[in-house]
């Protein structure tokens, strides 16, 4: 274990919200790592606080106790400006709603992110585009738009938008929630392949038990707490 490259590393970490009358524990001491190259399953039933855990990996939050290291980087000695580069540069998103500027084509959607990211126009742009496009199977919808394509493929459109820029960590919350069960399959396929062939880190929320199988690795929560492990497969 201790040769390999972690991406995400959590420790001790606790996220309190104040509520009328009180405070509710959302997430509770949760430790877990993440190695570069995996598909990593957040499990959990709705409310169980996989979101929670999922915003304070991508710098969305923070939390109220405990650390959370990106490529080995401490989040908590980051500035606003150092986290908000990090999710430009290093860090692709993917939502269950697929949030596809609609008024830009599949192409246009897709550079979207690379120009957030500060990678200047030019061939070697278009080509990396195009390369997405063909990585997620719709190499030949370039010039549609958003409203001209299925939500399977709107979805796929998103996850080529999320790894144009060539991110070390992808984080997916619930991808395939909108999608068919054959669809939701496919999606998680790719990013299976993505692993393999970009070396891209992938850390996906879902509570459909049929797609457990398909992480190297599982971290499950209940009620805000790791149900067990680290959940990496043997």
């Amino acid at each position: 274990m201790s040769e390999k490259n972690y991406v995400i590393e959590v420790k001790g970490v606790n996220r309190i919200f104040p509520v009328p009358g009180g405070e509710f524990q959302a997430l509770k001491d949760i430790n877990t790592a993440v190695p570069q190259g995996y598909l990593a399953i957040l499990k959990g039933r709705s409310g169980s606080g996989k979101t929670t855990l999922m915003n304070i990996i991508g710098a969305l939050d923070e939390p109220t106790s405990g650390t959370v290291s990106i490529n080995g980087r401490p989040l908590a000695k980051m500035s606003d400006r150092q986290r908000e580069d990090l999710r430009r540069r290093e860090m692709g998103f993917v939502f269950q709603a697929v949030s596809l500027i609609p008024t830009m084509n599949a192409f246009q959607n897709v550079e979207f992110s690379m120009r957030l990211a500060g990678i200047r126009p030019g061939r070697e742009r278009d080509k990396r585009v195009e390369e997405c496009l063909s990585m997620v199977g719709l190499g030949n919808r370039a010039r549609h738009m958003p409203a001209e394509m299925s939500g399977g493929e709107q979805q796929r459109i998103a996850i080529a938008r999320a790894i144009a820029h060539r991110p070390r960590l992808i984080l997916a919350d619930e991808p395939t929630a909108e999608l068919d069960s054959a669809m939701g399959a496919q999606v998680t396929m790719l990013f299976q392949e993505m692993t393999r062939k970009e070396g891209i880190t992938i850390l996906m929320t879902t509570h459909d038990v049929g797609l457990m199988d398909a992480g190297d690795m599982i971290i499950e929560l209940e009620a805000g707490q790791q149900v067990h492990g680290d959940g990496e497969k043997e």
